[in-house]
């Protein structure tokens, strides 16, 4: 088959690829909040009396989409995209069972360690994004992203639902049902993506452009990528960071757990729910702007966050960051892919995921040292030096004269 029939058929194909990789990331995908929300509520559980490492769970699902971002790229290369996603949703079944038997056993270093086997299954998830767009013809780039992280509306619901109904389930063993509920997510996950049939065509586009493949140094220093990077790791590693210590405050201001969860759940949406029109929105208005846009979004959810402590201001802020995040990570992610060719996308996309979820591991677990030591107001202060880092990489980029790819 010719390059130019495979890119044709691309084009009926990416919409049915899109849709199947949004219903997985509903499912498998909802294991992630359940290990955010619960995760530094059950390292303070399993903590004495220094609740310093709290966050040490989340930082450990985070280290795990980090140190599983080349290795998940390098198995889904070699087995093809349904094989590759499916080996992912193995990894995250077996963080799920290693974190309920930690809790079993109460031991904490063991369900940090459970959850960044989780985190490596995360990993294979955080690839659906780049797998539609890779199925898809150009124009469609952007909105297929944005329809892959449009599925993360079902595991804002799914996900913190999950938390408040299976949390005391295997009383006395405090969240262990939450997290022994990864298994059938996973199965599930699994199920839907064994109908994927797109590896076959992508290899074929990555071989026949094969000789075109740039150095990864070379595609890694383009202003555009490396512009492209910084916010996303930026928003990211924001998000991660407030995001993190938000349950840790809320309890710690009076509020409920399932109030706490139920904040996570708001926030989640508010990270997915944009997504069936950002898409369009980057078409129309441009990555650069998107982006902007979120970054701006950013800095209203501190504002908020640091005008009080009352609910209300908890779930606005949360609301907020989530729909910052939308904005400047999907923003981040369309230039991203604008800036690689079909046969670099394999290490390109592992670099970026590599970088990305290392810093956000960093943050996660600095949040739960910040909030510690200075509390939940010192968390979002922290949002506007990083904002303004991220408003000087995209105006660096605008003053090389670049414009979008494609």
């Amino acid at each position: 088959m010719t390059t130019a029939a495979v890119v044709a058929e691309t084009g009926g194909s990416a919409r049915r690829t899109a849709i199947l990789l949004a219903a997985a990331q509903a499912i498998v995908g909802s294991a992630a909040p359940i290990a955010i929300s619960l995760g530094a509520l059950a390292g303070q559980y399993l903590l004495g009396a220094d609740k310093s490492l709290a966050t040490a769970p989340v930082t450990g699902y985070n280290i795990g989409v980090a140190l599983g971002a080349l290795p998940a790229a390098a198995i889904i290369r070699r087995l093809g995209q349904r094989g590759g996603f499916m080996t992912g949703t193995i990894a995250t079944a077996l963080g799920g069972l290693v974190a309920t038997l930690a809790l079993y056993q109460a031991s904490f270093w063991l369900f940090a360690f459970g959850l960044c086997v989780t985190g490596v299954g995360g990993a294979f998830v955080q690839q659906f994004r780049f797998a539609a767009a890779d199925n898809a013809p150009p124009e469609f780039k952007a909105r297929a992203i944005s329809f892959v992280l449009a599925g993360g509306i079902i595991t804002a619901i799914l996900g913190p639902q999950i938390v408040i109904y299976t949390r005391e389930l295997l009383a006395p063993v405090m969240f262990a049902g939450s997290f022994a509920s990864i298994l059938p997510l996973a199965a599930v996950g699994a199920l839907i993506l064994s109908f994927l049939r797109v590896s076959k065509r992508a290899e074929v586009v990555t071989e026949t452009t094969a000789n075109d493949a740039r150095p990864l140094a070379e595609i890694a220093t383009q202003p555009r990528f490396v512009a492209a990077l910084f916010c996303a790791v930026g928003s990211y590693a924001l998000m991660s960071f407030v995001m993190t210590g938000a349950p840790l405050a809320m309890v710690g201001c009076g509020l409920s757990e399932d109030s706490a969860a139920l904040g996570i759940s708001w926030h989640v949406m508010a990270m997915f729910g944009p997504s069936f029109f950002t898409g369009s929105l980057i078409h129309r208005f441009g990555a650069e702007r998107i982006v902007a846009t979120g970054l701006v979004l950013l800095i209203g959810c501190a504002a908020v966050a640091l005008s009080g402590i009352a609910l209300w201001n908890f779930w606005t802020s949360l609301i907020l960051l989530g729909l910052g995040w939308n904005f400047s990570f999907i923003g981040a992610t369309a230039m991203v892919a604008a800036s690689y060719r079909p046969s670099e996308k394999g290490k390109v996309q592992g670099f970026h995921d590599f970088v990305l979820f290392g810093s956000v591991a960093f943050a996660s677990l600095m949040s739960g040292a910040v909030y510690n030591a200075w509390g939940w107001t010192m968390l979002n202060w922290v949002v506007f030096p990083v904002v303004a880092l991220c408003f000087l990489a995209l105006g660096a980029l605008k003053l090389t004269g670049l414009r979008p790819a494609g």
